[in-house]
């Protein structure tokens, strides 16, 4: 397996020899990975495979034991492109039922700055909030209580509200789960879009093997380390990708558990 090669001035994310430990222990290692601009990454591999601490290493929410990451040709411990980056959590979009807050509103708080938190909307937040309201389907939702939406509305609400702070690299953690499988065509359609016509930079965790390989342009398969970096279409078959792991076949071949059935039997008879 080949890990891809870009020109350095093209990158977004450029991680090299990347180790991340976590209460002692390794949890990703020797991580190489490179994304350019309006790319659409999907990240698969097996749970505990180090999937999400990747991406909080990226973010610099989590130090790296040994190598480095930089975004936008920056260090990522820099503030500098911060405001160039949306970060949607496995749980961005699980809003309790008791709460009020309308699409509109939620969408709204992506807006938000340390310079203009203690003022209203003035006219031009509140064109932009319409903008993206409108650019993630959600006219007729608007004012309505995000927590009686479907689940993909949710998550089209919370996308949103990262759209909205004008940032133009994505990081989704499982943003399909829970999404039935309309909702979840059209979210997918939705991030296609963003990237070819808003040049949208997108890196999904995804358990959604299928809908990853239908959508992305480049899959990274991790488990502690990169095992596949390339085109969709070329991942390996599952039982490749189990190999890699180290699993083997509990079971043998057809017919080779009825061989070895009739042998015990032969032998208890002798």
């Amino acid at each position: 397996m080949t890990i891809s090669v870009v020109p350095p001035h093209n990158l977004v994310i450029d991680a090299k020899d990347l180790t991340v430990s976590r209460g002692g222990a390794i949890v990703v290692e020797d991580i190489n990975m490179q994304v350019r601009y309006g790319e659409f990454i999907g990240i698969v591999g097996p749970n505990g495979g180090g999937k999400t601490t990747l991406m909080l290493a990226i973010l610099g929410v989590l130090k790296s034991y040994k190598g480095s990451v930089k975004l936008y040709g920056l260090q990522n411990t820099k503030i500098g492109f911060k405001s160039r980056i949306a970060w949607v959590s496995q749980n961005a979009a699980n809003i309790p039922e008791s709460s009020k807050i309308t699409v509109r509103e939620l969408i709204s708080l992506g807006t938000v700055t340390f310079r203009n938190m203690i003022f209203p909307l003035d006219k031009e937040r509140k064109e932009s909030v319409q903008k993206i309201i409108e650019m993630v389907g959600l006219s007729k939702e608007a004012d309505k209580q995000i927590s009686k939406l479907s689940g993909g509305q949710k998550q089209r609400a919370v996308i949103g509200k990262a759209l909205v702070s004008k940032a133009d690299l994505l990081l989704l953690d499982e943003p399909l789960v829970g999404v039935d499988r309309k909702s979840r065509n059209s979210l997918l359609k939705l991030l296609d879009d963003l990237c070819h016509d808003q040049n949208k930079t997108i890196v999904m965790i995804s358990h959604d093997l299928a809908a990853i390989k239908q959508t992305t342009h480049r899959i990274i398969y991790i488990d502690q380390s990169v095992q596949y970096d390339g085109k969709p279409e070329d991942l390996p078959e599952l039982e490749i990708l189990a190999g890699l792991r180290g699993i083997k076949k509990v079971h043998g071949e057809p017919g080779e558990e009825t061989e070895r059935k009739t042998e015990l039997c032969c032998d208890e008879e002798a």
